[in-house]
């Protein structure tokens, strides 16, 4: 059903990387399962930043838009359990269900994996669409707190590969958003002391605020080898849990010296294809340390509307910038500038 609704949409579109440009195009087609998404948010992340430069799966001619926010515009012929004007959220993926890793259950390594924003058309446009499975109703959060669900259940997929033991104990290096909501899960469920360490600033203030861990290592951005010293003085047999959430080769390849005999590692920043690390493979082996990757999500939306919604995982003042689409470099630049923690795209 698209009566009422315009033909073409405003939307932003790259050619190729670091190309882009505002078009006008025509307004996604509906399919029978679909949900058509009036867009009012859309997050922008350090993702899109890898996209611009024609990193991450990205396929162009590409709507970028992977965390996008709205209201039900139109319904699919077959769709049931919305109606129009609903407050909803999108996963982003789209998997094929039929190949290797699909039909063994392990549908996030799907070889035909899409997504939105990445692969195929997203939210930096006025209307998207997404199977009516891969969309969920919201009540609390607004539209600009709500960009940060897609964050959140990689988050949740990221605590579920983990799967922390009661009385364990984390150290988090960076305290973007993903990291932040990352460490009040923790916090939740098994974690009895959360540390986290990032640079002085803007960040750290807000970690602080949101009450993302029990400890707070601030970094110095001259040099920061008291600190860290410090760190490894005050903690001799290191944490159960590591984390390197800040993309930073040299951090994640120094991350594994914080490991606990025993612990386990998580590469969960978003890194360059061309970064590499060097780990020396006798300590991994000797002290039995599990390296972890945590990519995305499948199936986490539910858990992260459950805990944002709720407000037992808070979000508060981690969208700290907010354009509109015509602002699109100067977004760019609060990205690349680090004075947005988190910046959103919002629609009228």
């Amino acid at each position: 059903m698209t009566a009422g609704l315009p033909s073409t949409m405003r939307a932003l579109q790259y050619s190729e990387p670091k190309k882009h440009s505002l078009v006008e195009v025509p307004l996604p087609k509906i399919r029978e399962n679909d949900v058509l998404i009036k867009v009012k948010a859309c997050g922008v992340c350090g993702t899109d930043l890898h996209i611009h430069g024609g990193e991450f799966i990205a396929k162009f001619p590409l709507i970028p838009g992977h965390e996008v926010v709205g209201v039900v515009a139109a319904l699919g012929p077959k769709v049931q359990g919305f109606e129009l004007g609903d407050r909803v959220v999108a996963d982003n993926s789209e998997l094929c269900g039929t190949c290797f890793y699909c039909r063994r259950g392990d549908e996030l390594f799907c070889e035909d994996f899409q997504a939105r924003g990445v692969t195929m058309a997203g939210g930096f446009g006025e209307y998207v669409n997404a199977p009516a499975g891969r969309v969920f109703k919201i009540k609390n959060l607004s539209d600009v707190d709500a960009t940060l669900l897609e964050p959140a259940s990689c988050a949740a997929h990221g605590l579920d590969k983990i799967a922390p033991k009661m009385g364990s104990s984390a150290l988090i290096f960076g305290a973007g958003p993903t990291g932040l909501v990352l460490a009040q899960l923790l916090r939740q469920n098994g974690c009895c002391r959360v540390v986290v360490a990032a640079p002085v600033g803007l960040k750290m203030e807000l970690a602080k605020k949101l009450g993302a861990g029990d400890e707070y290592i601030e970094l110095s951005r001259q040099d920061a080898s008291a600190q860290y010293a410090k760190l490894k003085a005050d903690n001799p047999y290191g944490f159960d849990i590591v984390v390197e959430a800040t993309g930073s080769v040299s951090i994640l390849e120094d991350s594994i010296n914080y490991c606990r005999r025993g612990g386990k590692l998580v590469v969960y920043g978003v890194y360059s294809d061309a970064a590499r690390v060097s780990w020396p493979p006798s300590k991994i082996f000797g002290d039995e340390i599990t390296i972890i990757g945590s990519f995305s999500e499948t199936y986490k939306f539910p858990a992260a509307v459950d805990y944002l919604d709720s407000g037992k995982v808070k979000v508060e003042g981690i969208v700290n910038k907010v354009y509109k689409i015509d602002q699109w470099e100067e977004c760019l630049e609060a990205m690349r500038n680090k004075s947005a923690i988190k910046a959103a795209i919002v629609f009228d």
